[in-house]
């Protein structure tokens, strides 16, 4: 018997209405049957467990058909009927922190926003909020039931419990997809997905911070600013003006690009083959035009190139034929990357050359292994195509979509340096290159925040005050960063460049000092009642949040880049430090067992609590990464860590550095003897 003051927490006893499907929204493809007999058996039990015995019997019939037909039991019965999105915060029950986070949650699958809304997928080919429906609504369920002591500790999507804890711990522990290091691959991973006992998170789908592609606009609005000042001399007041970028995708991030060429002043031809992709972005005014001609897409390139004036054209094609097209009329293409879902290469995240994207989804699940091979083949031509772009002077890295893993993969050896991607490969990163020593390493990085009220008024005033206290660093410092100014402009013509898709966010590159600023004036303004509650975070493709070689560590040279500590260390860190959600995840943009990332939420309720969680906590989040970056010598992280040292009651350990040639001398005369 249950004592008084106890709950019980599950899902009713009824079975509700066959699921409905609007025709208008994407679908996830077939993501494989690949189980045995009994391990058939086993997903379908795993899956039960969540019901009352009377809906068994027939719940276990059609766990078994969606098995069959998709790959994996997503429980479409149990979806809320009609549209879900991220309801102004009063519209939910529970504390002011669990309501916060089912905003999040419910943004995560508005179908604005998410890739695949039925089967819970954000973006990222395969990023999820949690694995089944069920799971939802239990998570919801216990948010709503939640006591500002107790804490839900969620586990790839499965929520494990509530249990008792304190006032300053998070309200939400999560993780996802953390795999015993024998069996992190990706073909246990799926293994693992498809019985039901693994989630993968991508970073902010299953960590519940994602804001749409404005998440990543900032970002790649940064990357092309700065690849134009690297490789091409651009001055730093100057924008993209007369510059052609050619890439591919405009999914859930992908969709950033065009939006972020444009902003940035340059023309970009973006290659996308999912036609209702292009639609969403034309629709939410992120794309100017489109055709299917590549000879069409080239004279607006020429017109919009000669007038030096910002454009976004979508070919509706594959990429490697706008590869082709580029090579074939020896047409000047200064800046390329792609962003093709290249970490879930084989499971949809690429359509091969000579196929369309309704052909390649039958194809993938009517013969697997025949669209493994024309992936391949098809990665293998497109990289031949950009080193003959290469050759004629075109500047192209990796966006950290795993883009050179999977050329490497499909057979393509010399991508890699001396044949062996752990030495790296012959073509840049975009963090190894760009973000990495420009951004993370001063810990500038992709700060975020939510208005909860879901009131545009909210996010006007939050930009505002953001933007002045941007401003005032930019002229505080000496010398003065360009950084800085990049995050005024941005914030600058924010509104003007109309960013916002489902809930009222911004993404903003601050860094520490910057985060801090920003966080307790908008703490103050929420208890002076200027604007509701809201949700600060991050993406974690930041400064101390992932570990990953093939991205976010790129740039990290002392050989730690293969080592996943900062992200765990950081992730402890902000739960022992107050923050109301955090969430440790494997995967990301590049693939199981290629990173491990984390991120968090912390609700900002005006209060003196949060007050001092935001001067620890966020002061913590960015020093921690400083502090790593600064360990491996990293010359601009050093300048930041003694600054932290300078200004703060702690100690960053600090490197001491041979004089240049010494240890090669050394050993060079000891090793030739």
């Amino acid at each position: 018997m249950r004592k008084k003051g106890q709950f019980s927490v599950q899902l009713d006893a009824f079975l509700p209405p066959d699921p409905e499907f609007d025709p208008r929204y994407r679908r996830a493809p077939n993501r494989g049957f690949n189980l045995t007999e009994k391990e058939t058996v086993l997903a379908i039990k795993n899956a039960l467990r969540y019901l009352p015995k009377e809906l068994h019997q027939r719940m276990a019939a059609e766990f078994l058909e969606e098995i069959l037909t998709y790959g994996r039991i997503y429980a479409y019965r149990f979806r809320p009927s009609g549209a879900i999105y991220g309801k102004p915060i009063d519209e939910y029950q529970g504390i002011l922190e669990a309501r916060a986070i089912q905003v999040m949650i419910d943004n995560n699958l508005d179908f604005d926003v998410a890739l695949y809304p039925y089967e819970l997928v954000t973006y990222g080919e395969t990023g999820q909020v949690c694995q089944n429906w069920m799971q939802y609504c239990l998570i919801k369920k216990f948010l709503e039931i939640m006591k500002k002591d107790q804490t839900l500790v969620v586990m790839s999507g499965h929520p494990l419990g509530l249990f008792p804890s304190k006032r300053d711990a998070p309200r939400v522990m999560s993780s996802n997809g953390l795999m015993v290091g024998m069996f992190d691959n990706p073909n246990d991973f799926q293994k693992a997905q498809a019985l039901g006992v693994s989630n993968y998170g991508q970073m902010t789908a299953g960590g519940w911070m994602y804001i749409g592609p404005q998440g990543i606009v900032h970002g790649t609005y940064l990357t092309l600013l700065n690849a134009g000042r690297k490789y091409l001399g651009i001055r730093d007041e100057d924008n993209l003006a007369g510059i052609v970028y050619l890439s591919s995708g405009l999914g859930g991030m992908s969709g950033a690009q065009t939006k972020a060429v444009e902003i940035a002043g340059g023309v970009g031809v973006i290659a996308e083959v999912d036609r209702s992709r292009i639609e969403t972005r034309k629709t939410q005014g992120w794309l100017d035009w489109v055709s299917d001609d590549l000879d069409q897409v080239f004279a607006w390139v020429q017109e919009f190139r000669g007038k030096r004036q910002g454009a976004s054209i979508a070919y509706y094609g594959n990429v490697v034929d706008l590869w082709q097209y580029v090579v074939d009329h020896e047409i000047k293409i200064e800046l390329a990357s792609d962003q093709t879902s290249c970490h879930a290469v084989y499971e949809g995240g690429y359509t091969p050359v000579g196929v369309s994207f309704e052909e390649g989804r039958r194809l993938l699940r009517s013969d697997p292994a025949r669209f493994r091979s024309l992936v391949d083949d098809s990665l293998r031509r497109q990289y031949g195509l950009i080193k003959v772009m290469r050759d004629r002077g075109t500047q192209f890295w990796d966006y950290g979509n795993s883009f050179l893993m999977a050329v490497y993969d499909a057979g393509a050896r010399d991508i890699a340096i001396e044949g062996e991607p752990k030495n790296g490969f012959v073509l840049p990163s975009y963090v190894e290159d760009l973000i990495g020593p420009i951004c993370f390493d001063y810990g500038y990085g992709p700060f975020r925040w939510v208005c909860l009220s879901r009131r545009s008024e909210d996010l006007a005033k939050t930009d505002a005050a953001a933007r002045d206290i941007v401003y005032d660093l930019w002229q505080s410092r000496t010398p003065k960063r360009g950084q800085d100014y990049d995050n005024y402009v941005w914030l600058r013509d924010a509104q003007k460049n109309q960013l916002v898709v489902g809930t009222q966010a911004r993404i903003l590159y601050a860094d520490g000092p910057g985060r801090l600023r920003i966080a307790q004036k908008f703490n103050e303004m929420v208890r002076n009642d200027e604007v509701g509650p809201i949700m600060m975070g991050r993406d974690h493709h930041d400064v101390s949040g992932t570990d990953s070689p093939f991205r976010e560590t790129a740039n990290i040279k002392d050989g730690s880049n293969i080592m996943a500590e900062m992200s765990h260390q950081d992730w402890a860190g902000n739960a022992v430090r107050g923050m109301t959600m955090t969430v440790l995840s494997n995967g990301g943009g590049v693939g199981t067992g290629k990173a491990i990332n984390g991120g968090f939420g912390l609700v900002l309720d005006g209060s003196a609590r949060v007050k001092k969680t935001i001067s620890m906590a966020l002061d913590w989040d960015v020093s921690c990464g400083i502090a790593r970056r600064a360990w491996a010598r990293n010359a601009h992280a050093m300048d930041t860590a003694k600054e932290w040292n300078d200004t703060h009651e702690g100690q960053i350990t600090m490197p001491s550095i041979p004089s240049e040639g010494l240890v090669e001398r050394l050993v060079s005369s000891r090793i030739r003897k």
